[in-house]
């Protein structure tokens, strides 16, 4: 720690708004959601005030300090390190016995009893409260704790601002704590007046249908269904616009390169590799993910996700896991690797490794265009009454958005609940075998509704998930571009021809070398060796499986544009595709080994190779198995009929 500048930690109870007082007074983009559990480090940032410096350090939420449970550890720990010269307590000003029960604990410590270390109780969500009728005596609140309490809206700058005053006020003070024996529960009663209305009724008729047994997960199934209609529906022509943009300027920066006096393989390799690549990856990704991660913020803020979760805990405690596990899989919706680094939120490390050995089974942002695509342009197109080799086939159309955006948009919650019973079925199975024990109790505060502000939604779900996984997409697809292209220009001669010349007609590439090694697998599984390469070949990000495909099929050695193809269809009936091959794909792109981004966090999270071998291997063992047996079914049924 910097000792210029004054230490103050950050307490307090799950989500009652201390990452926001986080933001609020460092700037910083600190995770934020109205659920438990969204802080699971200690995070730190600098402020000033007055001319004064200040580190906050942002401790994980807690409810007591005597629990061995990891968050409480970190806690504290670091509030009897001595670091600290100061401690913010918040509380929720809708439930403040509970926030009283932590400040008396840290009061109560030693070294907060010896040096006197100021503290000072912040009283947030005071704006929510008062819309509830719920009035507090904070002048009372004073004369018995005898420190400084703040109410706020974290929200406010005009709060934080005296807060930030309060601070300075504090700052250097020695506190005398003599009256630790006050009671939070009766002063609570003493100095919160509850309005006589029963304002709760309308919270309760809503969670009595969000939680329910039948209701619940009927809510839970629609409201999927929703967003990934809405996601597909509404990114089809942004996507054909954004694609159109991306590969009009490709001739141009072709062109710019020749000017600059480029050679043809510089311009070949850079433009129709590395660039093509990049544009498929950002014309795919970005309108749907641009749409999905706004509607899953949104309900992130309206304090969904932990009543999914604890529509999920009863199947889990079945499996002998963790019910926060469904939250760790709604992060992995956008990104497995954030739902790996999710899973800290799980007291257990049983269940945590549970968690992350099995996050893999839910589709990333990265698995839906490929999953977008097939099911568009085999099944919606099919059932539309297209055949399955449509003619003039557009961007957007290849993007996996066209078609019947309502029956895709039910294909996909179909396949996402695979997902999810493939998880369920793995951890019963992990749980009785290698990871054996009886699962923890699972206490799920589930937060109150609040009002959703679209302005700060927009900016986190676009600047914080949005850009930050196309960016990770963007950057490993530039390389693995070039990788392609080599694959695809080079071929093997031997010692004799000097090893490695360009190919031709008469010299097959190293990709044909690839998948033709690959095919007798392929074939087993209902695939071709050209899909297995690719997805080797798409082990830094998913989104270049299907532009692998094509250009191995096409042998341009390059990645082709949408408007070079009449029918995509045709391509892929040409190659060997039954209507067996687009489903087994499906299966595969959903159970197969997870992007490498994920696999360095999966390492980094367990500190072991065994369990990240075991993370990729379990997943790729039942997409091998599932392939190979819906291949097996789909050519008995063909034999039969």
């Amino acid at each position: 720690m910097d000792e210029k500048r004054t230490v103050i930690a950050l307490a307090g109870n799950p989500n009652v708004g201390k990452s926001t007082i986080f933001n609020g007074l460092t700037g910083l983009r600190q995770h934020t959601g109205n659920w438990s559990g969204v802080t699971v480090t200690a995070a730190s940032g600098a402020f000033e005030a007055d001319g004064k410096n200040y580190l906050l350090v942002d401790l994980p939420g807690i409810y007591s300090l005597d629990s061995r449970a990891g968050e409480e550890e970190v806690a504290r720990d670091f509030l009897c390190s001595g670091l600290a010269r100061m401690a913010i307590v918040v509380c929720d000003a809708t439930c403040l016995e509970r926030g009283l029960y932590l400040l008396r604990q840290i009061l109560s410590l030693d070294y907060v009893k010896d040096m006197g270390m100021p503290v000072i109780l912040c009283v947030n969500l005071w704006d929510e409260a008062r819309r509830k009728g719920i009035e507090i005596d904070f002048s009372l609140l004073r004369d018995v704790l005898q420190i400084p309490v703040a109410p706020i809206c974290a929200r406010s700058r005009k709060d934080l601002k005296e807060l930030k005053q309060l601070i300075l006020d504090s700052d250097g003070q020695r506190f005398s704590y003599d009256c630790l024996d006050f009671s939070p529960k009766q002063l609570a009663q003493e100095a919160v007046l509850w309005p006589e209305a029963n304002y709760r009724k309308r919270e309760e008729i809503l969670d009595r249908l969000l939680t329910g047994p039948v209701t619940g997960i009927l809510i839970m199934l629609l409201l999927l269904f929703g967003v990934f209609w809405i996601s597909m529906a509404g990114a089809n022509y942004p996507s054909a616009l954004l694609w159109n943009l991306l590969f009009s300027m490709e001739e141009k920066l072709a062109s710019l390169l020749r000017l600059l006096g480029a050679s043809p393989v510089s311009i070949d390799c850079l433009v129709y590799g590395i660039y093509r690549v990049l544009a498929w990856v950002v014309s795919v990704m970005l309108p749907p993910m641009a749409i999905f991660f706004p509607l899953f913020t949104l309900l992130e803020d309206l304090g969904y996700l932990p009543r999914a979760a604890f529509n999920m805990d009863r199947a889990f405690q079945k499996c002998r896991a963790c019910g926060k596990q469904c939250l760790t899989m709604a992060m992995g919706l956008g990104c497995n690797a954030a739902g790996v680094i999710g899973c800290r939120i799980i007291d257990s490390p049983r269940e945590r490794l549970l968690a992350i050995l099995t996050n893999a089974f839910v589709p990333c942002n990265g698995r839906l265009p490929t999953l977008f695509t097939m099911i568009s342009l085999f099944f919606i197109m099919a059932g539309a009454g297209s055949s399955l080799s449509p003619a003039g086939t557009s961007a957007a159309d290849f993007s996996g958005f066209a078609g019947s955006s309502l029956a895709a948009a039910l294909l996909l919650t179909l396949v996402l609940i695979i997902g999810v019973l493939m998880t369920l079925g793995v951890s019963w199975l992990l749980s009785h075998t290698l990871l054996r024990g009886i699962p923890s109790a699972f206490t799920l505060e589930l937060p109150p509704y609040r009002r959703p502000q679209v302005g700060r939604i927009l900016v986190r779900s676009v600047f914080d998930r949005t850009l930050f996984v196309l960016g990770r997409a963007a950057a490993v697809a530039a390389p693995a571009g070039f990788i392609i292209w080599i694959l695809a220009n080079i071929s093997f001669t031997g010692p004799l021809n000097g090893w490695f010349a360009a190919a031709g007609p008469n010299t097959p590439s190293l990709l044909s070398g690839l998948t033709g090694f690959l095919d007798p697998l392929g074939r087993l599984m209902g695939l071709d060796g050209v899909i297995l390469a690719a997805f080797i070949l798409g082990f830094p990000a998913n989104e270049i499986v299907l532009p692998i495909i094509l250009m191995a099929y096409l042998q341009t050695g390059r990645l082709v544009q949408m408007e070079e193809l009449s029918s995509l269809s045709a391509i892929f009936l040409e190659h060997g595709w039954t209507p067996s091959t687009p489903l087994c794909l499906m299966i595969f792109c959903l159970f197969h080994w997870p992007c490498s981004t994920t696999c360095l966090t999966i390492r980094r999270e367990t500190g072991s190779l065994k369990w990240t071998a075991a993370a990729i291997l379990l997943p790729t063992a039942a997409g091998v198995i599932l392939c190979t047996a819906a291949n097996a079914l789909c050519s008995l049924i063909t034999v039969t009929f």
